[in-house]
Order: C-alpha cells, then structure tokens, then sequence
C-alpha cells in the first residue's frame, strides 16, 4: 500500500464514523492516528458523549472485534485478562481468556479499579499479549486500549501509575457538543437512528482487520528529516526543564510525536512529515506524560498552558523533506 492509497483509505474511514459521532471530528483522527501508529488512547469526559458508540462504530467499519470493561472497585485483574478454570469433564485446567482478548478494547471508567487490576493493562498495552501461570498468550491484532476517565467525579477512583499514563499514546478531551451539533444529534435520533443497532443505519465495514495491518506497515514509507527530529527532541527536553513541570516526558514521549507523525502526514496523502504534524499533536501526546509543580497547581496552571507555551518557545525548522 502507498501513501496515497493509504490517505483515501483513511478518509473514508474518517467520513464514516463522523456519520455516527456528530461534532467529533478531532477525537475520530486521534483515535484512528493512535490505533494506526499502534498505539493507545486515553479519554477524559463526562458520560454520555458517545465514548462507549465510538468503540463500536470503530468495531463495525474497521470489520474488528471489539469488548467493554466496566472498571468497578472489586474488579480483579483475572476478570481483565482471564485466567485457568478446572474442566472436571477433562480432568484438566483451561484457560479461559478475559476480555482483553479481542482488537478494541474499551476500558469505561479505568481509575475506578485498584491498582492491581489497573496494571493487569499493562503487559496487554506494552506488549500486546497476556501472561498467566508462567505462559504468555499473544493478543489479536491490531490491538488498541481505548480507556476512559471521568474528569468531575473523585469519590471512589484511583490515580492511574505514571507508568500507565506513560502507555497511552494519547491523552484526549471529549467536550460537550455546541447547541447547533446537539440539535443535529437529537434530528439523527429523530431519523430513526439506533446506537444499538448501527448496521441498521447503513454503517458500512469498509476494511478489515488485515487491511488495519497493511495500512500501519505502509507507514515506514514516510519519510522524517534531522531537522524535524532536532524538533520533536528539543520539544521533549523543554518539558524537562520548563518552570511549571517537576517532571517531564521521557523518551517514549518522543517515539510517540515520532510514530503519530508519520500517521498525520500519510492521512494527508504526503510521504514527509512537516512541522506542523508535530504542533498538532504535541498537546495530546505530552498532557498526561508531564508532571506539574503544586505551586503551577495552586496557580491554576494546567500542563495544556505548558504544553502551549513550550510550542512557542521551540525553534521551528525552516527545512522538511521532500
């Protein structure tokens, strides 16, 4: 596949699930960037703005398997990965696998889980497969985590481990809908539109699940030049030493604007990635992967402003290749 090939592709994917998720156009490019760049998104939002629909819109127009895990306080991190049940009839322990054993995984209200069970998520996004008793199972490809937060509730959640934060390639703000997109929502309801039931409303499977894959190899065909490289680095190291962050993003920060990049700019239909690949994205990469000082806390100082403001500090080259 080229890039172009792959830019049309993506396109018609884009188009398909805006469809379905009105008003939600930058959320359906991270979710398909991250996925594509094979890596995992975390979504910040209060209930009720389409997270659980995106999933399985997702599901039904890549043609890939999709499941849902409530994330509850007793949850146990078996009842993520599966684990081994005595078959009396063979006399025999199985391995019955658990929800993470599909390609999309949404993960609803992750910081409601302990931490045990939160880091039952971890081997499955680093690694892409699962091990129980001493024996590592691979999980379908492609893989991707979408987990959920919800911004305003605090009674009964758990932080997530930096070191989780750190395996989401993104971190994305679901908003609230302008009047005007809300009014189209409540016309696509009126219309006869079922989230239950998206086949009825003509959502087509436009890929599948090897087609994902030949789209994320197409990528080693974009090309990066030093001086964008000399960019994503130098913005990287600036969250190291700004004077709001207390701790900045580590390298996988930077493997991440890498990877994403190289997505943005083939969606486009280019073979190279320009600056503005890397502004676009930065915010959503590096907002979770920062740490604020309390004093920027207590000033209302958010890691968006920071992000922000080390955008415009960086020295942005004047050569891209071509």
């Amino acid at each position: 596949m080229n890039v172009e090939e792959f830019g049309s592709r993506f396109a018609r994917v884009r188009a398909e699930l805006a469809r379905v998720l009105i008003g939600q156009e930058e959320v359906i490019d991270h979710v398909l960037y991250a996925l594509l760049a094979r890596g995992h998104v975390l979504i910040e939002g209060v209930p009720g703005l389409g997270k659980t629909l995106l999933v399985r819109a997702l599901g039904t127009v890549l043609g890939c398997t999709f499941r849902r895990i409530q994330f509850t306080p007793d949850l146990m991190p078996s009842d993520v990965t599966g684990g081994n049940v005595f078959n009396q009839k063979k006399d025999a322990f199985e391995f019955y696998p658990g929800p993470v054993f599909t390609q999309l995984l949404l993960g609803d209200e992750i910081n409601r889980a302990p931490a045990k069970t939160q880091s039952a998520l971890l081997e499955a996004m680093q690694e892409g497969s699962v091990t129980a008793d001493g024996i590592t199972r691979q999980l379908p490809r492609p893989f991707i985590v979408l987990a959920t937060q919800n911004p305003i509730e605090s009674q009964g959640t758990y932080p997530l481990p930096e070191a989780q934060l750190d395996r989401f390639l993104f971190k994305v703000q679901i908003h609230h809908p302008s009047q005007a997109i809300e009014k189209l929502i409540l016309k696509n309801h009126l219309a006869g539109f079922d989230a239950t039931a998206l086949k009825k409303f003509g959502l087509q499977t436009l890929c599948n699940a090897e087609e994902v894959l030949e789209m994320q190899d197409a990528l080693s065909g974009v090309q990066i030049s030093d001086e964008i490289l000399d960019y994503i680095t130098d913005i990287v190291a600036r969250t190291r030493a700004y004077r709001s962050i207390l701790i900045g993003a580590s390298p996988r920060a930077s493997i991440a604007l890498l990877n994403v990049s190289r997505v943005r700019a083939a969606a486009e239909g280019r073979h190279f990635v320009i600056p503005d690949d890397i502004k676009m994205l930065s915010p959503a990469v590096l907002r979770h992967r920062v740490v604020l000082h309390p004093d920027a806390e207590l000033e209302g100082v958010s890691a968006d402003d920071c992000v922000t403001a080390i955008l415009r500090e960086a020295l942005v080259p004047k050569t891209i290749a071509a």
